[in-house]
């Protein structure tokens, strides 16, 4: 990877890769917190979640550059002193929710496409998170960026061709200016706990070196995760209001499209999806367990050790799978949002802010 690539698009990527697995892939959690609270609403929403993803994670890129805090322990440690345990405490309950909404996800997507038992497409899933994890940082990294620039290829097949082939006559007389009560605290909702990923995928930032690079990286990371819910919204036009109830409803709108190759093409990719987000969530909390080990014992953990920790944490996953993706995601992830925004975001938008601007007076430090 170039020298540009990892300072200023890197961080993006993963970050995008991380959030994008159960909600993106799918289209649920677009649906959940940005359509349906109207066509116009929507796009509000969704401006109003990049602005607050933008801010969020400029300020944790420097924050962490600063105190070169590239794990969530060391990064909570600087920001909440003793406090940091609550914010492990909420992340280890949202990342077993967001994996087992992948393999809830993976196993609706097999079930209707080959008929399969909806175990099969967890098991899956978790195998090849094991795998990946056991591999490392360098492998974890690669994959993920890699992976997304794939992703967002067929997310831009995808909206085209939904643009050329299914918006008509009756599409067009659909009300842009419907904006339900609530969109803007939606929108907040969702970046509150989505931007909780941010201090777990911190070890993709490591080439930032300034100030400047963490607020350009911040800005263009906010960008790249959040125009693919634009994209989602748009294309669930064609199936408003129906798509609010639908479990999957990118695929929903693939089989009004009638494209086989595209329709596989895109269960190939979402699957990767799933496969990535896990591995993603799992490599900060390896990132943070292997800091804490060094600590201890002047060595990391091994990669054998790397494997029994992403097989614990998926298997836990899997048990919770069982509850349904639409239930996990409405019930779950807007509940913990708002743990987040208390023990995150508040305190960094404060307390961090603060603290960066102290470290900056004490070392003499310019940004640029």
């Amino acid at each position: 990877m170039n020298r540009f690539f990892r300072i200023y698009l890197l961080p993006g990527a993963v970050l995008q890769s991380v959030m994008i697995g159960g909600g993106y892939g799918t289209g649920r959690e677009v649906v959940e917190f940005f359509s349906g609270y109207g066509m116009g609403g929507a796009v509000l929403a969704i401006a109003t979640a990049a602005l607050s993803a933008a801010v969020v994670f400029a300020v944790s890129l420097e924050f962490a550059r600063c105190f070169k805090a590239h794990d969530y322990r060391v990064f909570f440690k600087a920001l909440l002193g003793r406090g940091w345990v609550i914010y492990e405490l909420l992340a280890v309950a949202l990342f077993v929710l967001v994996i087992a909404v992948l393999g809830a996800a993976a196993g609706e997507v097999l079930y209707g496409e080959l008929g399969l038992a909806p175990w099969v497409g967890m098991v899956v899933v978790l195998v090849v998170v094991v795998v990946l994890n056991f591999y490392g940082r360098g492998v974890v990294t690669a994959v993920l960026a890699y992976w997304s620039v794939l992703l967002y290829a067929v997310f831009i097949a995808y909206f085209v061709l939904v643009l050329t082939t299914l918006y008509d006559a009756d599409v067009h007389r659909v009300d842009f200016s419907d904006v339900q009560p609530g969109w803007w605290l939606s929108g907040i909702q969702y970046a509150c706990y989505n931007l909780t990923a941010v201090p777990v995928i911190l070890y993709a930032a490591y080439a930032i070196e300034t100030r400047a690079q963490a607020v350009a990286a911040g800005a263009i990371g906010a960008v790249i995760a959040m125009l693919p819910a634009l994209f989602l919204h748009l294309s669930f036009v064609t199936e408003y209001p129906a798509i609010l109830d639908a479990a999957l409803p990118v695929y929903d709108v693939l089989g009004k499209l009638s494209i086989p190759m595209l329709t596989t093409f895109y269960l190939i990719v979402l699957f990767g999806t799933f496969i990535e987000t896990g591995a993603g969530i799992i490599q900060g909390v390896i990132e943070r367990l292997d800091g804490w080990w060094v600590e201890r014992h002047g060595t990391p953990l091994t990669r054998l050790s790397h494997a029994v920790i992403a097989a614990t944490g998926v298997g836990l996953a899997g048990l919770l799978s069982s509850v349904g993706i639409v239930a996990l995601i409405a019930e779950g992830y807007g509940t913990l949002a708002w743990g987040f925004l208390i023990v995150y975001i508040v305190p960094l938008l404060t307390v961090g802010v603060w603290r960066i601007h102290r470290h900056s007076g004490d070392s003499g430090e310019r940004s640029g």
